[in-house]
């Protein structure tokens, strides 16, 4: 089973090829992750795409509006030296739809995330494919939502450890269903490269509808079996496994 880490790398690489008008090899990587989250979750992607020579940022996204966390995106992004891979987890699947288009983004990478059609939002995606029962998120009156705390780890953390699943569930942050009703004004993967992981045993997005997605914006597909932080329960990819992507890159220039 091919593991995140090494997935990316892939990505990254194959990215460098995809765009014509910049040669360079791409180097970069951007991380915009869900809402309800922050990025520290990605703590192991990070430490293994940058043992390998990549540069990481990670977007914080402020959760109160899909353009607010577009323009935290386009930040990172302008401060990049070279030709970027964008990746978006869950919500930053939207995100980065809408912000892919910048100049510096190389191709896409989609983590068990949401890949809107031009005036589609978040939220809207689930009408193909309902939420599965444990994500339940508790709207507040100021518009503002978090996630349900029974529920958390049979939603969000399945293969977690209890600790970790009880960290996370204690350090989310709310985010305003504004942002996930949002509709996008782009469709940044009908003209970027892009990658798709399925998270198989996903409890906040159906992992049917993850397939369909992959399907839909004609994404060069992988499954991980893990919930829907793989990126923090599944980090340790093999690094025979991720050098095996790099040899294969260089041999076919793929």
């Amino acid at each position: 089973m091919t593991k995140l880490a090494p997935f990316l790398a892939a990505a990254v690489l194959a990215g460098s090829g995809a765009v014509a008008e910049q040669p360079l090899p791409v180097r970069n990587v951007v991380i915009v992750d869900e809402a309800f989250a922050n990025g520290s979750g990605w703590r192991g992607v990070d430490d293994r795409l940058s043992a390998r020579g990549y540069k990481v940022s990670i977007v914080q996204n402020p959760l109160t509006g899909l353009n607010a966390d577009v323009a935290a995106t386009n930040r990172l992004l302008a401060r990049q030296d070279g030709p970027t891979i964008l990746v978006g987890h869950f919500y930053g699947g939207s995100v980065i739809t809408q912000a892919g288009l910048h100049p510096k983004v190389a191709g896409l990478v989609y983590v068990a995330a949401f890949a809107p059609e031009i005036g589609q939002s978040t939220l809207d995606q689930y009408a193909e494919v309902a939420p599965p029962a444990n994500f339940a998120p508790e709207e507040q009156a100021d518009g503002l939502a978090f996630p349900n705390g029974d529920k958390f780890k049979a939603g969000f953390a399945t293969d977690a450890s209890d600790a970790d699943a009880a960290f996370l569930g204690d350090s989310q942050i709310p985010v305003a269903m504004a942002a996930l009703k949002a509709k996008v004004t782009v469709a940044a993967w009908r003209s970027k490269p892009n990658w798709y992981v399925v998270a198989t045993e996903d409890g906040a997005i159906d992992p049917k509808l993850l397939r369909s997605t992959a399907r839909r914006i004609g994404a060069r597909t992988s499954e991980i079996e893990g919930s829907h932080v793989l990126f923090m329960t599944k980090p340790h990819a093999a690094a025979d496994a991720a050098r095996g992507a790099v040899a294969q890159h260089s041999k076919t220039g793929e």
